[in-house]
């Protein structure tokens, strides 16, 4: 259970520092958010749980195919708001595309063979 609450905690608090760093320093909270901390942490949780290579290898090599789709967001947020659709409907936009993107990946990676 401790266990459990320490990986929680340090989760939660990665990212309330992020945004707290963004209200004054955007490039610096930029460049945290930008770091693969999270992916990092649970790469280290999943080898702590299970002691599998084979299972941190599987999820370095879906994080990377993912990490594609999710860049759309980024591109398509900030396009949004400079032509001044609202936050809420720009993010609701931005996810969508993503998540068809997303979907995209998924069906390409199955048919060329890359993930199960």
């Amino acid at each position: 259970m401790v266990y459990y609450v320490l990986k929680f905690f340090i989760s939660a608090l990665l990212i309330v520092a992020i945004s707290e760093i963004s209200k004054r320093y955007s490039l610096a909270a930029g460049i945290l958010a930008s770091l693969p901390i999270i992916s990092v942490l649970a790469m280290i949780w999943l080898y702590i749980d299970t002691a599998s290579i084979e299972k941190i290898s599987q999820l370095s090599t879906s994080i990377f195919w993912m990490v594609l789709p999710s860049l759309s967001l980024f591109i398509m947020l900030p396009l949004l708001l400079k032509n001044r659709v609202p936050f809420y409907p720009a993010l609701i936009i931005s996810a969508l595309v993503m998540v068809l993107l997303y979907y995209l990946m998924i069906v390409i990676l199955k048919k060329l063979e890359m993930i199960a």
